[in-house]
């Protein structure tokens, strides 16, 4: 295609950074026609070189780079620009400017985001207690979780509690059946852990069920997709919320992250008032 552009992230790390910035970004231009190409753990000059070799080739191309070494950064973009290829980095400027304004210098080491610390460790223990504590397995400990997610069958609540606990978030999510679904616990007002509720439209969740059916094969299961049953089911969760006073996320036209994001805010809102 004519107007198709090649677009290169290269990066010293993993390149999950640069990543979602090219997500970010892309999202910003309709009809943006790309392929991408990913090159992480570039971190020497001959790697470099054989990079805009490849690159040359190619019509329309367009690097985006994070690379924190500020000797490699300028080889790239010297070399990039003597082969008329636009080049922009996105971390140098802000590095630097965070610099300043901190009076500290940056280390300028790959991979510092990935460091084996607390922090990752932390991480990594709300992982494993989230894919425990998925489709309401193990309540028993439930009150070990920082959040909990309720809502109907099919409201995003796994995906969800995967992301959030890879942001640290030890999460707990839980189907709602009926009000007997509910873990008597976390009823209790005295209860600490940050509870919400996810809602979905009727029409658009029935469509999701009928996908989901198609995909498994499954004929048999015509209550899952009956829209009056839906209907019912969302209302009952929604009474259960009001009951129980605990705050709603529609996420009917939410992405797993800005679904993600109210949560975090809930929690944090919550948190202040506890403190």
């Amino acid at each position: 295609m004519e107007n198709e552009h090649q677009i290169y992230l290269i990066s010293d790390s993993t390149g999950e950074t640069l990543d979602r910035i090219f997500i970010a970004l892309k999202a910003q231009f309709e009809n943006f026609e790309h392929q991408t190409n990913h090159l992480s753990f570039t971190r020497t000059e001959n790697q470099i070189l054989k990079i805009l070799e490849d690159v040359n080739k190619k019509k329309n191309p367009i690097i985006l780079y994070t690379i924190v070494n500020n000797k490699l950064a300028k080889f790239l973009t010297d070399q990039s620009k003597k082969r008329n290829i636009p080049c922009f980095g996105v971390l140098g400027n802000l590095i630097l400017n965070f610099s300043k304004v901190l009076n500290k210098k940056a280390t300028h080491e790959p991979s510092g985001q990935h460091a084996l610390n607390e922090e990752y460790y932390d991480r990594i223990e709300a992982i494993q207690f989230t894919m425990n504590h998925d489709d309401g397995n193990k309540i028993e400990d439930i009150e070990k979780a920082d959040i909990i997610l309720l809502g109907v069958s099919r409201t995003s609540k796994t995906p969800t509690s995967i992301y959030l606990a890879n942001r640290g978030y030890k999460t707990s999510n839980i189907p709602i059946v009926n009000e007997k679904s509910i873990p008597e616990k976390i009823t209790n007002k005295n209860f600490k852990s940050c509870i919400v509720g996810l809602i979905f439209e009727a029409e658009r969740l029935h469509d999701v069920r009928k996908n989901r059916l198609s995909s498994l094969k499954e004929k048999e299961n015509i209550d899952y997709i009956d829209i009056d049953v839906i209907r019912k089911e969302i209302e009952n969760s929604k009474k259960i919320f009001k009951k129980n006073q605990w705050p709603m996320i529609d996420v009917t036209r939410k992405s797993v992250e800005e679904t993600a994001a109210s949560v975090i805010k809930i929690y944090e809102i919550m948190n202040k008032k506890n403190a």
